[in-house]
């Protein structure tokens, strides 16, 4: 499982991470079909090239031609100036295999939820975190997201 395999690499390279996005939408509960596996990583240079080098193990290409370390320096910028919201990566063999670091979230120490997929686990953005990052994202989606996960009991 490519979610899986993801958590494995990042664990294996020593990154703080949680799994945001639809994919932390759909494990707290609500319905929600995605395919990029949003990850936010802790707010360091060594975060960030700890990242890059897991996701390129898998295979995992960036789809811009920036390192790790020039999105670490210059990530307010890239915010601010081009509209970046994420880092993609992607598997030049199976196009799916799509990975967004998320970076504009911007914590040293990120509020997870642990839960276990096939005796696994996985840190998933907590609740009141994610409900937070996607309102303030305000898309269409992202909002409705934010409402699916309110209603959760």
């Amino acid at each position: 499982m490519f979610l899986l395999d993801i958590v494995t690499a990042l664990e294996k390279a020593g990154i703080a991470y949680a799994i945001a996005g639809g994919h932390a939408v759909a494990l707290h509960g609500a319905v929600r079909g995605t395919v990029d596996v949003d990850v936010v990583i802790s707010l360091s240079e060594s975060s960030y090239v700890g990242c890059e080098n897991a996701l390129k193990s898998l295979g995992l290409e960036s789809k811009l031609p920036v390192t790790a370390k020039e999105v670490f320096q210059f990530r307010r910028e890239y915010i601010r100036d081009r509209n970046l919201r994420a880092w993609s990566f992607y598997d030049p063999r199976d196009p799916s295999r799509l990975v967004d670091i998320v970076i504009t979230y911007g914590k040293r120490v990120i509020p997870t939820k642990v839960i276990r997929i096939q005796r696994k686990a996985v840190h998933i953005l907590a609740k009141p975190e994610l409900i937070k990052m996607k309102r303030q994202a305000g898309r269409p989606q992202d909002l409705e997201d934010a409402r699916a996960l309110e209603e959760l009991k």
